[in-house]
């Protein structure tokens, strides 16, 4: 069944500027505690080697206000790409609120047209590629705006997430939804807590498969570096909140990749050794 992209993208950008004028919680500008140590913020397991100063830096689908101020605050040069004009609005406040002079560009993750040739040391890439049906096509999209040697680090929704209920069903959690799938996921059938810290209310969500994720990334010129299921269970939560949930379905996982030479395809070949960081533009 075909997708029909500009509908997806309204009904997306819609869902975040409803979130934004609500001050939902990931439409909140970067705190004063978050910017006291910028880097260990937005690194906390140094994948990106203590320095980013002077790098070009792009923050894709990563408006709000915060990524944008911190890795400004780092010493990059940044760029943010945002479906939301609203979250665009919060990078603006918060920039000249700390005194940064982020690029700020309305557009979709999947069409980076405008970025040709920018050559990005670094590409940030927070939870949105379910926004999309086709996430190889934002992956090439990404390589085709990095630095050879350059990282591209983004986090995603596990697929099993996206399958699995909201709560507990006769005691337990359940599959409500095929792995192999054409269409959006439905949105859960409440909207609880856990139910909005999960799934984006009025959101168009796609499910990825592991075989997109990880081999469309290898694919698409990159090889993987690191992969982490950051961990938001609890060793003993009450039933049905998202630390539960968390035990038994890792909500998210963040993937360390590095852009293969240009013509180099990924897939096995040890790129990364050649490359410890990406090298500073001259």
């Amino acid at each position: 069944m075909s997708v029909d992209r500009e509908t997806v993208l309204r009904a997306n950008r819609l869902c975040y500027q409803k979130m934004t004028a609500a001050d939902a919680p990931l439409c909140r500008i970067v705190s004063d505690a978050e910017l006291a140590n910028p880097l260990k913020t937005v690194d906390s397991v140094n994948w990106l080697g203590g320095n980013i100063h002077g790098w070009k830096v792009l923050c894709l689908a990563g408006g709000g206000g915060r990524q944008s101020c911190l890795y400004a605050a780092a010493g990059a040069d940044v760029t943010v790409v945002d479906l939301s004009p609203a979250m665009l609005e919060l990078d603006r406040q918060a920039a000249r609120r700390r005194g940064f002079s982020p690029r700020l560009i309305e557009g979709s993750m999947d069409d980076l047209s405008m970025l040709a040739g920018a050559d990005f040391d670094l590409v940030v890439h927070p939870v949105s590629t379910c926004y999309l049906p086709d996430i190889v096509a934002v992956y090439r999209q990404v390589a085709t705006v990095m630095r050879s040697g350059g990282l591209y680090i983004s986090q995603h929704k596990s697929p099993a997430s996206l399958q699995t209920s909201i709560g507990r069903q006769h005691g337990n959690y359940q599959l409500l939804h095929p792995y192999y799938r054409d269409t959006a996921v439905p949105p859960p059938a409440n909207s609880d807590a856990v139910s909005r810290r999960l799934r984006e209310p009025g959101a168009t969500e796609f499910l990825h498969r592991w075989e997109d994720l990880i081999g469309g990334l290898c694919r698409s010129g990159f090889v993987i570096e690191d992969l982490r299921e950051p961990l938001h269970a609890e060793a003993s939560p009450a039933n049905n909140t998202f630390a539960d949930r968390a035990r038994f379905v890792p909500p998210y996982v963040r993937i360390k990749a590095r852009r293969c030479p240009t013509g180099v395809a990924g897939g096995g070949s040890n790129q990364a050794s050649e490359h410890p960081r990406p090298l500073l533009l001259t």
